[in-house]
């Protein structure tokens, strides 16, 4: 499904613990971390949606987790030019994504990496609130920054406590790494 702009519709989830920490994996045989996102179907609404890739990347089901909010529309962000495929009709030029903020209520574990036939993931550990806008991908960054600007006064909300931009690294790596 892919609108008339040339983007097709997806769904970005951050996942956050009471500390103010998020959910960060890498992408299967990658070195690529991200959040949880994924397209959405004809059929779904965003949320629909959401619940769905939520399950399918991390194993995770709605009682695990508890929607504190979403973005109110479309964050847009541009595939680079090399990954546009432009034999395809119609041609996907980027994405357009409504964002989640999850409270995970659940215990780690929970998450199921292989909960799907074909993972997307194959290791995980909690973040600094702002480091995945630092880290993604270059040309996700700007949509990371924006979804994350918007959904930090309801993850300070959660965590009663300033989510201060530009978190040290040595916290970051101060959890291991879990795999599947």
């Amino acid at each position: 499904m892919i609108d008339p702009d040339g983007y097709r519709p997806n769904v970005g989830i951050v996942l956050i613990r009471d500390d103010g920490r998020v959910f960060w994996a890498r992408r299967v045989n990658r070195d690529g971390w991200q959040f949880p996102q994924g397209g959405m179907r004809t059929d779904e609404t965003p949320i629909e949606a959401m619940y769905r890739e939520l399950e399918e990347e991390t194993g995770l089901h709605p009682h695990h987790v508890e929607v504190l909010g979403a973005t109110p529309g479309w964050l847009r962000y541009r595939l680079p030019n090399r990954y546009v495929r432009h034999n395809v009709r119609p041609t996907c030029v980027g994405q357009k994504q409504v964002w989640f903020l999850l409270r995970f209520t659940g215990e780690e574990a929970h998450f199921r990496l292989d909960a799907n036939e074909k993972p997307e993931f194959d290791h995980w550990r909690w973040v600094d609130f702002w480091y995945p806008s630092e880290h993604v991908v270059v040309f996700k960054r700007r949509v990371y920054e924006q979804a994350l600007r918007h959904l930090l006064p309801m993850a300070e909300a959660l965590c009663q406590m300033p989510l201060r931009e530009g978190g040290s690294a040595e916290s970051d790596s101060a959890e291991p790494a879990f795999s599947r």
